[in-house]
């Protein structure tokens, strides 16, 4: 392989560890955005029960143009059960949530990757991630 085409292969070309200890911290803290599509919030209602106005009305938020699931003040998602520490559509969670940790933005190098670790316990342990299953996942976002 010439240094041209290994400059080009991104840093986790061998692939990553992964493995989600549902700890719940990627679904609590600090605020930030769940971006969710019409299809996803028809899949929060049908999971749930309720309509999808509701779900519009008391589970989303516009912001900068676009549909966010909305938050506590302390910035857990409404749809986190603090108890259980875990989530309660789980099943219809949005893809935001499905490809965590696998966003470009944790991709970016492997200090990306690393500083993960003090809030996802998961981050580089556990189960091999191929290179392959990465990409899938980094592109079903735009995070």
């Amino acid at each position: 392989m010439s240094d041209q085409n290994s400059e080009q292969e991104p840093w986790y070309r061998d692939g990553l560890q992964f493995s989600c200890t549902q700890c719940g911290n990627c679904c609590t803290g600090a605020p930030g955005v769940v971006w969710v599509d019409e299809s996803e919030i028809k899949a929060i209602a049908e999971v749930t029960g309720k309509s999808t106005g509701e779900i519009l009305l008391m589970h989303t938020r516009l912001y900068g143009g676009r549909r966010s699931l909305t938050e506590y003040a302390n910035g857990d998602c409404t749809f986190f059960d603090p108890e259980k520490r875990c989530c309660t559509i789980y099943e219809a969670r949005p893809t935001q949530c499905k490809t965590w940790p696998f966003w470009n933005s944790n991709l970016e190098s492997r200090a990306s990757w690393e500083s993960l670790s003090p809030d996802c316990p998961g981050a580089g342990k556990g189960n091999f991630v191929s290179f392959e299953d990465i990409r899938i996942q980094a592109e079903k976002t735009d995070l």
